[in-house]
């Protein structure tokens, strides 16, 4: 039954060429990592390392902003077919049916992003390092796409919606640039915790408030909490 069901979902998001787009931009995301910005870097005299925890961040906190949209896009697609109302009266039960799709893009996030970070090959992180980080990024994804959907009421909107949560990917960004304690004042956003469990694995253990084992359990629990919250909301929603 899953696997009918994951290949149905795929042939949704392939029938769309936008989420088709979306689905394989990390790649693009992985081949600017790897050749664009150290050709650049080379032709600039721009020096990569001094920058490689801000690179390496921007790159990877933008893949599960792609697959949460993704699968905020195919929930709005439900919602106008009327999809999750009519899941009610089935034995598959709303928490079956929206668990699988999250873990799907969740896991299909979580592989991205160990792309990105790998293929890019910046910063020379070790490859435990860079599986663990990206799990922690990837479960923004779930948390994006049914943020996306508690605000909107179709794929404008969501659209819409999708483009001002992006904003937020700056406050993790704007958090590198800062190694006191006014680091934490950008630590309501996600991303803030696998952008600086990076950053402290490239700069070194000692410079930053915490160590990356500290932000990186913090972050998790952190955003678990989120994502629990965001699914009552949502759960909420479209039960009204």
């Amino acid at each position: 039954m899953y696997g009918s069901f994951l290949a149905s979902e795929f042939k949704k998001w392939l029938r769309d060429p936008m989420m088709s787009f979306m689905i394989f931009y990390p790649i693009l995301f992985g081949v600017v990592g790897r050749y664009l910005i150290p050709w650049v870097a080379e032709s600039s005299g721009f020096n990569i390392d001094l920058f490689a925890d801000l690179i390496l961040v921007s790159l990877t906190l933008l893949t599960p902003q792609i697959y949460g949209a993704i699968i905020g896009f195919s929930l709005l697609d439900d919602r106008d077919d009327n999809i999750l109302t009519s899941i009610q009266v089935t034995p598959l039960s709303i928490h079956q049916f929206l668990s699988f799709r999250l873990i799907t893009v969740t896991v299909l996030s979580w592989i991205a992003c160990i792309f990105v970070m790998w293929f890019s090959n910046i910063g020379s992180l070790p490859l435990e390092n860079i599986i663990a980080i990206s799990f922690l990024a990837s479960l923004a994804a779930p948390m994006t796409g049914l943020f996306i959907n508690f605000l909107a009421h179709n794929k404008i909107e969501g659209f819409a919606v999708m483009k001002g949560s992006g904003v937020i990917l700056v406050f993790p960004i704007i958090a590198l640039f800062f190694i006191d304690k006014k680091e934490f004042f950008f630590a309501f956003a996600p991303g803030f915790w696998p952008a600086k469990a990076i950053s402290s694995l490239i700069r070194g253990e000692g410079l930053l408030q915490l160590s990356y084992s500290q932000y990186y359990f913090i972050g998790l629990i952190y955003i678990i909490i989120l994502n629990i919250i965001v699914y009552k909301i949502f759960l909420h929603r479209i039960k009204m």
